[in-house]
């Protein structure tokens, strides 16, 4: 019989001493004022287990993109109902997405939203950025589990599943779906 999958098995809540170092650096003055709190050491020790998990996986993601230097602050994240945060980022987000070619703006948009981006690499949990214009440019990203520019197949599960069924899968959907269950990202590392 095979290991449970470490999506499967309980998640502790983690304290920020127990990320690593270059994990912590990576998230410096990034977190500070998250739910009111002064630091960033206060805002992740503050957070619930499921909040952890999906800053850890989006962080882990951006960073692999090689975007996470791109974020300047979060304001939000979630990892149940769906995995993914609203942030500020620096200004060049929106013309760095555009000259990616692992990104496309078509389709990405949603009713509520004045455009966005998603990946089109990957068959499962991809990552969708959105933006709403305003006074200020307010972003968000999330995933979709099934990325629709992935095969017509995948565009059929996307509809099914996450707009006709309202399905929203939590961090531990997600993480399985990007890393296998390599659990990698159980880690205090990104």
């Amino acid at each position: 019989m095979s290991a449970p999958s470490p999506v499967q098995t309980e998640t502790k809540k983690l304290s920020w001493h127990e990320l690593q170092p270059r994990t912590r650096e990576a998230f410096e003055r990034r977190l500070e004022g998250l739910y009111g709190q002064p630091s960033d050491e206060s805002a992740f020790d503050g957070l619930a287990v499921d909040k952890q998990q999906a800053l850890l996986i989006i962080a882990r993601r951006f960073y692999e993109l090689d975007l996470w230097s791109i974020v300047r602050r979060i304001e939000n994240v979630y990892g149940e109902g769906g995995v993914g945060m609203n942030f500020v980022p620096w200004p060049v987000l929106k013309s760095t997405l555009e000259r990616r070619k692992d990104f496309t703006q078509r389709f990405a948009r949603h009713r509520d939203t004045s455009g966005g981006f998603i990946e089109t690499g990957v068959g499962r949990a991809s990552l969708h950025v959105l933006y709403v214009d305003g006074e200020t440019r307010q972003w968000a990203a999330h995933f979709d589990l099934y990325n629709p520019w992935a095969s017509p197949l995948n565009a059929w599960r996307h509809l099914l599943n996450e707009k006709l069924r309202g399905y929203t899968p939590d961090w531990r959907a997600i993480g399985d779906s990007l890393w296998s269950s390599s659990g990698e990202f159980y880690l205090r590392s990104i």
